[in-house]
């Protein structure tokens, strides 16, 4: 849902898709900059436009968005400050005084902040799409100080997955064939009690969660866990790539617990009005995103092992959106 030293150093770590690790979480540690910068001084990135402090998630995909936030922004002549952790309680615990970027989905936050100003049992918003979510948020927003800039069309959920031959043994190919059914869940740490998660298997499809085990999400110590059958159902998203090589499939989510997903820039509204052109930046970004780009990129990293920086950095080449 580690501390960030790199984006190389977490994405290094594990193996396929590395993502939440059960370690002690901080703001502390820091990466920044464009890996493919050459120090010109009369490109436009020599601008000084000041500090930028980017925090996100630590599993793939969001670190991969995030890698691209750090190029671009400091294309445009920002000094970046690139910090990946666990799930989103870390980084919003501190924004937006320490945090001014985060790359979001719009759901997730949305709900976030709803279950913080009304408690974890919240009613939670579920709008056929992203821009009626961010609507029935907007004054959750506004009081968290937090702006969410133009969202893209790529769109990517939580998602639940068992192994083909439980699938097929047990005739389980959406959640709601496990109604009744006693599982052990792996997942991200922060799954207990949420409705996308524990909560709403549990309340809206009454599976019997036995045992939560907070390996992380679409962690290889989750896709293992599935595998060797110490857990029968583990958490990823709508866009990993990689279950089918590892002999897994995603159960279709038949009863709609997940809220649209829309990848999104969240920004500090102080920050913002600071720097109006971070705006013009993130949404060409978002622009250029579609779910099937999405998830070719997180192949790459996960199926072809390429450095998250390295798709990153090729994307935004072939979209044009360097300078």
């Amino acid at each position: 849902m580690q501390v960030r030293r790199s984006l190389a150093a977490v994405l290094a770590v594990g193996s396929i898709l590395l993502a939440t690790a059960c370690a002690g979480s901080d703001l502390s540690s820091d990466a920044s900059s464009d890996p493919s910068s050459d120090g010109d001084s009369s490109s436009p990135a020599s601008a000084d436009q000041g500090a930028v402090r980017i925090a996100s998630q630590s599993f793939p995909e969001a670190a991969l968005v995030a890698a691209m936030y750090d190029e671009l922004l400091t294309d445009a002549g920002y000094d970046t400050d690139v910090k990946l952790v666990d799930t989103r309680d870390v980084y919003m615990a501190t924004f937006p005084d320490s945090v001014d970027v985060i790359p979001e989905y719009v759901g997730g936050i949305v709900n976030f902040l709803n279950a913080q100003a009304n408690g974890a049992k919240a009613e939670p918003f579920t709008a056929g799409d992203g821009q009626e979510l961010a609507d029935q948020g907007k004054s959750l927003l506004d009081d968290a100080g937090m702006t969410l800039l133009d969202q893209s069309a790529a769109t990517d959920t939580n998602a639940f997955f068992v192994t083909k031959d439980y699938s097929d043994s047990e005739g389980v190919t959406k959640l709601s064939d496990l109604t009744g059914k006693s599982v052990v869940l792996a997942a991200a740490p922060d799954c207990e009690g949420r409705l996308d998660c524990e909560a709403g298997l549990t309340d809206e499809y009454g599976i019997d969660i036995s045992k939560l085990l907070p390996l992380g999400y679409a962690s290889d110590q989750t896709y293992q866990s599935v595998i060797k059958d110490e857990a029968q159902l583990g958490e990823t998203s709508t866009t990993d790539g990689s279950l089918e090589g590892q002999g897994l499939v995603l159960l279709e989510d038949d009863k709609l617990i997940q809220p649209a997903q829309n990848l999104v820039p969240a920004v500090s509204t102080e920050f913002l009005d600071a720097h109006p052109d971070v705006a013009d930046t993130l949404n060409a970004l978002m622009a250029a995103l579609t779910t099937e780009k999405l998830t070719e990129l997180n192949g790459q990293v996960s199926i072809d092992r390429a450095k998250p920086e390295d798709v990153a950095h090729q994307f935004l080449e072939d979209e044009g959106l360097l300078s």
